[in-house]
């Protein structure tokens, strides 16, 4: 509703700045707020060291100029428009130069500064995206230690908040201690304190994720520390179910085949591209 209200309002916009350049003589109200807003993106493209380009925006897109000559008859739009375009040109990413060659080749101005925008806001994602990639080192350093603090803020605020993600830990070190052989030990605390002393964290955590491939998403909650990855698992969990499915078929048919047919170059590829397609849509329990 929201993206439908605001082109309704972009259209009704554009509609009227057309209707104001086909007056007769055109009236540059709204277009003289759009180059204002050029204006300002331009400079917003500028580092502090470029001070002749940002000179020259200011006196060419000078707005009060601009109104004067608008008032008096004497705007030249087409020069506007080519500035403009040029300092584009300066400014964007080489990704963009085909783009700004296209708007070279815009005659009639309405459609060029609608296009102008588009290209504008490219540009802008180009440098959002360049800014990004610049500061990431700097983000990553200190990401661990700020996501630390936060993740223990919380847990001080709300100490029953990893009550699953808890429980889903325990289980994998039962999981692991059940599995792993460790040395003789006393009885009692003792020897459950010697047993999960050699438990290795990163066995521990293998198994943890491993447990997640057959979690049941329908009757048992996530545990809150991989909650954003939820989708993901469950993605995962029908793949592993699919792959699972396909080798067991498999087997069977080379177990009745025997090595007749499993000898025979492409049967098992072919095997495969006519299960797959028959467990597509499949969900797990």
């Amino acid at each position: 509703l929201e993206k439908r209200v605001r082109d309704i309002v972009h259209k009704a916009f554009w509609d009227c700045l057309e209707a104001q350049l086909n007056e007769d003589p055109p009236t540059y109200d709204h277009t003289i707020r759009l180059l204002g807003e050029i204006k300002e993106t331009l400079l917003s493209f500028l580092l502090p060291g470029h001070t002749r380009l940002r000179n020259q925006i200011n006196e060419v897109l000078d707005l009060e100029l601009i109104k004067q000559e608008a008032e008096n008859g004497a705007l030249d739009i087409s020069r506007l428009a080519e500035f403009i375009i040029g300092m584009m040109g300066t400014l964007c990413a080489p990704v963009r130069d085909e783009e700004i060659k296209k708007l070279r080749d815009i005659r009639e101005f309405f459609p060029l500064l609608r296009a102008i925008f588009s290209v504008l806001d490219l540009m802008k994602m180009d440098m959002a995206n360049f800014a990004l990639s610049s500061i990431r080192p700097h983000l990553m350093q200190q990401s661990v230690e700020y996501e630390r603090k936060k993740f223990q803020q919380f847990l001080l605020k709300q100490p029953n908040s990893l009550d699953v993600t808890t429980e889903w830990l325990e289980e994998s070190v039962n999981d692991v201690m059940s599995e792993t052989e460790v040395p003789p030990s006393p009885s009692g605390a003792a020897a459950a304190a010697s047993r999960v002393s050699h438990l290795c964290p990163t066995t521990i955590q293998n198994q943890a994720y491993l447990r997640l491939l057959k979690w049941d998403h329908l009757n048992r909650p996530f545990p809150e520390t991989i909650l954003m990855d939820q989708i993901r698992f469950q993605e995962m969990q029908i793949e592993l179910d699919q792959l699972t499915i396909t080798a067991a078929v498999l087997l069977v048919i080379y177990n009745i085949a025997g090595s007749v047919l499993s000898g025979l170059p492409g049967f098992m590829d072919k095997l495969k591209n006519i299960i797959k397609p028959l467990l597509t849509g499949m969900a797990s329990p």
